[in-house]
């Protein structure tokens, strides 16, 4: 059996499987991507033994727990973590703090003759390390930012690249008022714990400049911490530069035909349709007041004409019309401000997304 762990390094960069066994309620704050919430306590439970604590000690919780958590409940508990330690037998368990609840579950683990180690200090204490190694990592990590208008295939270039952080990926959001994805988004703690993760095996690999896209504040609801806004904004740029015709195509691409597969894979091929249109009307809709009103209204009737005909006949260059509208007349706009005012960072190379994604590698 392995030992208790304080190498927190050490589980992120391999993935170790973790078996979380807070409160569902707790995990939904914040969690690891190896964690798997099979919990000691429900979230009533936990709220109980909580009152029961403060009102008379941890003896009085500790038996108001066993009583809770008893006979076929307790056997389904077990049950759980058994088919769960067979399927990781390199896992490792934690609770908050690593106190009661993971040393009760390995005790009870332990009479039935599995050994699990768990994770000195719990999940406050990895989540410390991650916080830790984010701020350090951003202070001194080599950064090349990835620039370039709406629809030049930043993302591609990102997803081929080795020494690279996918921060769209890491937010499961597209990055602009049409990038909304089935499933939602992390929450903000579970996305800083992908982003530091991400730097930490970065690190461990070279010393390099890894490649980041150029991002605003905000990642859909996911906001990039400061320290990397400053970066992003000061950090050398590599700019893809593609003419209008190849972005439009691009732009169908990654916000309607990719997203309709996504979405049937998601919802079901007979509702993916539907659910990708409302989705689009309701993005137009979000940036009515920076459109101004004629203008939206042009490109809302554009787009509703568009997914008329896409409905009515499985295709989707309509929306090519609209889309070349947006890019050209409010997202080109919007990219040109930014680079005068908001980039200070040299210009390593411009050149095509190929001619880019060459000089990267």
């Amino acid at each position: 059996m392995a030992d208790d762990t304080r190498d927190f390094a050490a589980l992120f960069l391999n993935d170790t499987p973790l078996l979380d066994v807070r409160a569902p309620v707790e995990f939904a704050k914040g969690a690891f991507p190896t964690a798997t919430n099979l919990p000691l306590l429900d979230d009533d439970q936990r709220h109980r033994i909580g009152i029961r604590y403060k009102e008379a000690g941890q003896e009085a919780a500790i038996e108001l727990g066993n009583q809770l958590v008893s006979g076929a409940l307790k056997r389904r508990r077990l049950d759980a973590w058994r088919q769960w330690r067979e399927a990781h037998p390199d896992g490792y368990l934690y609770c908050f703090r690593g106190g009661l609840r993971s040393r009760t579950t390995q005790a009870w683990l332990g009479i039935e003759g599995l050994s699990v180690p768990l994770v000195v200090g719990g999940y406050k204490a990895l989540r410390h390390f991650l916080l830790d190694t984010l701020d350090r990592r951003l202070a001194s990590q080599p950064l090349w930012v990835l620039a370039g208008p709406t629809g030049s295939g930043k993302t591609r270039v990102i997803e081929r690249l080795s020494r690279a952080v996918d921060l769209e990926g890491l937010a499961h959001h597209r990055g602009s008022a049409f990038g909304r994805r089935p499933g939602g988004q992390p929450t903000q703690i579970d996305f800083e714990n992908a982003l530091s993760i991400a730097l930490l095996k970065q690190a461990a690999v070279d010393a390099g400049p890894v490649v980041m896209e150029d991002e605003s504040k905000l990642i859909g609801r996911c906001c990039l911490p400061p320290r990397l806004q400053a970066r992003l904004r000061q950090a050398p740029r590599v700019v893809i530069e593609e003419p209008l015709e190849e972005r439009v195509r691009v732009t169908l691409e990654d916000y309607v035909r990719a997203p309709l597969r996504e979405y049937a894979a998601y919802y079901g091929a007979d509702q993916a349709f539907e659910r990708l249109a409302a989705d689009l009307q309701a993005a137009m809709d979000r940036i009515r007041r920076r459109l101004g009103g004629a203008r939206h209204q042009q490109l809302r009737q554009a787009l509703d004409e568009a997914l008329a005909h896409q409905r009515r006949y499985g295709d989707g260059d309509a929306h090519q019309g609209w889309i070349r509208e947006l890019l050209a007349g409010y997202y080109d706009p919007l990219y040109e401000y930014a680079m005068r005012t908001h980039r200070q960072g040299e210009i390593l190379f411009r050149g095509t997304r190929d001619e880019v994604l060459a000089f990267l590698r």
